[in-house]
């Protein structure tokens, strides 16, 4: 009858419903576990830099010798920049007389320059850095700007102060 076909099709249709929700709740818990596993990779790989950095420490409170320490963190350097490669952080260090990208860089001052063209980077403050193409923090940089020549009018060369 239409009443046994009503209530099957009714049935049917919250079995339908939960089934959707229980494929929601798994997906929810696989994309939180996907974050939590990728952290936890990247916490792993990040920890021999930190016992490197103590050991480059402890060896520093026992000897003075500055060419072991320099070579110490130069290879703690090394550790921290391949675990950076690993997951996908980019360092953005614009060259001196690249332009100014406003998506990527960040001009901390404008400073007078007869090397480079204008708008131009003249010197990296900090570098910047991109996750997986994504700006993470952008490059301050000192941007060159024309050398002004003085103008007669206002630097006082030749004109008689007026108030004098």
């Amino acid at each position: 009858s239409d009443l046994t076909k009503a209530n099957e099709l009714w049935d049917q249709l919250l079995r339908t419903k939960a089934e959707m929700e229980n494929i929601q709740k798994r997906n929810k818990k696989d994309v939180e576990d996907a974050h939590k596993y990728a952290l936890e990779r990247f916490v792993n790989e990040l920890l021999p830099v930190r016992d490197s950095m103590e050991l480059g420490l402890q060896a520093a409170m026992d000897s003075v010798d500055v060419d072991k320490l320099k070579e110490g963190m130069e290879l703690t350097l090394k550790m921290l920049v391949a675990c950076l490669d690993k997951f996908g952080i980019e360092v953005i260090d614009p060259k001196k007389g690249d332009k100014l990208n406003p998506e990527l860089h960040q001009a901390m001052s404008l400073q007078e320059s007869d090397e480079i063209a204008p708008n131009s980077v003249l010197m990296v403050v900090q570098k910047g850095y991109s996750l997986n193409g994504r700006l993470v923090r952008p490059a301050m940089v000192i941007v060159a700007k024309p050398v002004s020549t003085p103008d007669p009018e206002t630097s006082g060369g030749t004109q008689i102060d007026e108030q004098a």
